[in-house]
């Protein structure tokens, strides 16, 4: 059995495995690496075949999108441990080795990432991963290194190695037993908020999730659904209310869902004088879908929570962040 595969999941995407493939083939040597296709028509397959003899090619015939991509190509590799890599992100020398060892040292430690900073400013964190991720009471996600959309310079101020509440799916190093015991990605959350879920299961499970900044990977971002479209806003509240329905401690759920619900309505308002309005509708979409889809996400609730300590902000990331001016990781108490 091989110790560690790395899985590419490409739709489409020749420019970006053009670009980067080579470095994750070069610094990658003693692993197997894995393009997995969903379906291309660019020509990715072909490009694979004839650049990349030495990587293994998956190639589906369909697009069976981000979750079901990795969920169908996992169950076909044999390594302890798979890293989920985006084919936008530009990894770096020894960016395997840091990880592995603590995953390998840390065995209760299921998941983790690297530090992830932005590839075209490369001294700044990246908006979908940073220093790894947390969440608040209500569920609202944030980074120790980025808050909504406030990106900070990378001093070295989050180095040291963390337990996080998630990590991120452009990168993101997972047990492979875990991955298909949990049944992998949620499919139908399509994007966005899908690690959070899998890596909230891996801590109701009785495991954690870790970074380990001492590995530095670079990453585009954006590349699924740019933040100006009203599909992505869909997605990002859709996705936060089944989240929090499927793991929240259902003592605490009955009084956070109904605030976070509330939360949107504020956020309908405002999302609708700062975007337009297709924003705002894209909001109410969203709570008319969980509506429909209420009852199927509360039968996925996890039979096998436990009651462990979890890295988690107690607060409210909204109240810290737009009324008391906290806008760096460093100013928020307790995480």
């Amino acid at each position: 059995m091989n110790t560690l595969s790395i899985v590419l999941l490409n739709y489409n995407g020749k420019h970006h495995l053009s670009s980067f493939l080579p470095s994750v083939v070069s610094y990658s040597s003693s692993y197997e690496v894995v393009v997995v296709d969903n379906g291309s028509d660019d020509g990715s397959v072909d490009f694979v075949e004839q650049e990349f003899p030495s990587v293994k090619l998956i190639a589906f015939t369909e697009n069976h999108g981000f979750c079901g991509g990795y969920n169908k190509a996992i169950p076909q590799i044999q390594s302890e441990y798979v890293v989920l890599l985006n084919t936008d992100v530009e990894v770096t020398e020894r960016w395997i080795e840091p990880i592995l060892n603590y995953l390998v040292q840390n065995p209760d430690v299921r998941a983790a990432q690297p530090k992830i900073l932005d590839q075209k400013a490369k001294n700044r964190f990246e908006y979908a991963g940073a220093s790894g991720g947390f969440i608040d009471t209500l569920g609202y996600p944030f980074c120790r290194g980025r808050i909504f959309q406030t990106l900070e310079v990378d001093h070295g101020q989050y180095q040291e190695p963390k337990e996080v509440f998630w990590a991120s799916g452009s990168c993101l190093f997972i047990h492979r037993h875990t991955y298909t015991e949990l049944g992998g990605l949620d499919e139908d959350f399509f994007a966005h908020m899908e690690e959070i879920d899998l890596c909230w299961r891996i801590w109701n499970r009785g495991f954690r999730v870790a970074v380990i900044p001492e590995s530095t990977v670079f990453h585009i971002g954006g590349g699924t659904l740019d933040k100006s479209k009203p599909q992505k806003t869909y997605l990002n509240f859709r996705n936060g209310l089944s989240l929090l329905l499927k793991n929240e401690k259902r003592s605490s759920l009955f009084w956070k869902l109904p605030v976070r619900l509330l939360l949107d309505w504020v956020a309908i308002f405002k999302f609708s004088l700062e975007s337009g309005f297709p924003h705002g509708f894209a909001i109410l979409k969203a709570h008319l879908h969980f509506t429909i889809s209420f009852f199927k996400t509360l039968n996925k609730r996890n039979a096998h929570s436990v009651n462990n300590e979890v890295p988690r902000f107690k607060g409210l990331i909204t109240w810290a962040y737009f009324v008391k001016g906290r806008k760096k990781f460093s100013d928020l108490p307790g995480v």
